[in-house]
């Protein structure tokens, strides 16, 4: 009994590992730096730090799929030399989508397309016509709930129900719920990590943002 109990622990700490691990393609292309400050069953609690990312206009559409595709055209072009500098910048992961649902399903929602600007290029971005520079100024905290695969349109609404219920009666619900009442443009956002062209070991993410004011009572 105490053999079995002892390895149930070990296997607990090894899925508690496992799920803090950083995605395989952050060990190859750069990624946002960030603190795990918390995790439980479904969520993990990560503070990230001060950092610049490349954005597009909201974009309107009723699929999620087709809006990041038109996004992620816009900022590949934005890498690829396409900016104020004429400058090849280098790839990064995650791309993010930020998303403000509509009221139905077959209305149109909004969609925010973003890249995160590496290291060499944080200090001053090049400019871009059509995108726009956003300022995560300090601590920026991220509810989040990793999945895998392709994603597609009738997945980000339920893995966002999914991390919502996780959070629900836990010390972050209330910070988490006034960072998206803060922020109604974006009531959630999906990360992707990895290249259309890789078919296995897909990470995706949602994240739910807030900022230090809403979490300085945690």
């Amino acid at each position: 009994m105490a053999r079995r109990s002892g390895l149930m622990l070990l296997l607990l700490a090894a899925a508690a590992v496992a799920s803090a691990a950083v995605p395989p393609s952050c060990e190859r292309i750069e990624c946002p730096s960030y603190e795990v400050v918390d995790s439980a069953n479904g969520f993990e609690i990560r503070r990230y730090s001060d950092a610049m990312w490349a954005s597009t206009a909201p974009i309107e559409d009723i699929s999620f799929v087709a809006a990041t595709r038109t996004g992620f055209l816009q900022l590949f072009n934005y890498i690829q030399g396409k900016n104020a500098y004429n400058e090849t910048i280098e790839m990064t992961a995650p791309v993010l989508t930020q998303v403000a649902p509509s009221d139905g399903p077959f209305c149109v929602s909004s969609f925010v397309v973003s890249f995160y600007v590496p290291a060499k290029n944080q200090p001053d971005p090049p400019a871009a016509e059509g995108l726009h520079v956003q300022r995560w100024a300090g601590a920026r905290y991220a509810a989040v709930r990793r999945f895998g695969g392709f994603v597609a349109d009738s997945d980000v609404g339920e893995q966002a129900a999914l991390l919502d219920a996780s959070l629900q009666g836990t010390r972050w619900a209330a910070a988490v719920s006034d960072g998206r009442r803060a922020d109604p443009t974006s009531s959630y956002t999906v990360a992707q990590y990895n290249s259309p062209f890789e078919f296995s070991g897909r990470v995706n993410e949602i994240w739910m943002l807030f900022d230090a004011k809403d979490a300085s009572d945690m």
